[in-house]
C-alpha cells in the first residue's frame, strides 16, 4: 500500500470495536482521501457494523492477519490506514480523540487534541 500526501486527518479512536480490533487500549487511523491511497498485494476482508449503522470494511493480511487499512461506508470517499502500518517514528500526534468518553481514566492526552464522544 501507498500513500501519497497529507492525511485528511488523524485518529485516536477508544471505542469497543477499536479495541477488539487491535487488542489495545485504542486504534489510531490515519484517514486519506481515496485518491491518495494505491492497494497492492493480496488482502483478506472482514465486515462490521459501526455504532454509527453503517458497515466498516477491514482489510487484513492473509499471511500475518494484521489489520491494514479499512473503509467507512459512511464516508466512502475515505480510507482508514493502521498507524501502525507506518513504519515512521516521526508520525505526528493525531488531530482528534474518538469516543472520548470511553478512554480508560489512566490514558493521559495532550489537552490540545480535540475530543468526540461515541455518540
Amino acid at each position: 500500500m501507498t500513500c501519497e500526501g497529507e492525511p485528511a486527518k488523524t485518529s485516536i479512536c477508544h471505542c469497543n470495536a477499536c479495541r477488539l480490533r487491535t487488542g489495545s487500549a485504542f486504534g489510531i487511523a490515519v484517514i486519506y482521501r481515496r485518491g491518495q491511497v494505491r492497494v497492492e498485494g493480496e488482502n483478506r476482508v472482514f465486515a462490521r457494523r459501526a455504532d454509527s449503522g453503517f458497515d466498516v470494511l477491514f482489510h487484513f493480511c492473509p499471511d500475518c492477519g494484521s489489520s491494514v487499512y479499512w473503509e467507512p461506508m459512511r464516508m466512502p470517499g475515505l480510507i482508514a490506514v493502521g498507524a501502525g502500518s507506518f513504519a515512521d517514528p516521526a508520525l505526528p500526534m493525531p488531530d482528534q480523540s474518538v469516543a472520548d468518553d470511553l478512554r480508560y481514566p489512566w490514558i493521559q492526552l495532550p489537552p490540545e487534541l480535540a475530543r468526540r464522544g461515541s455518540q
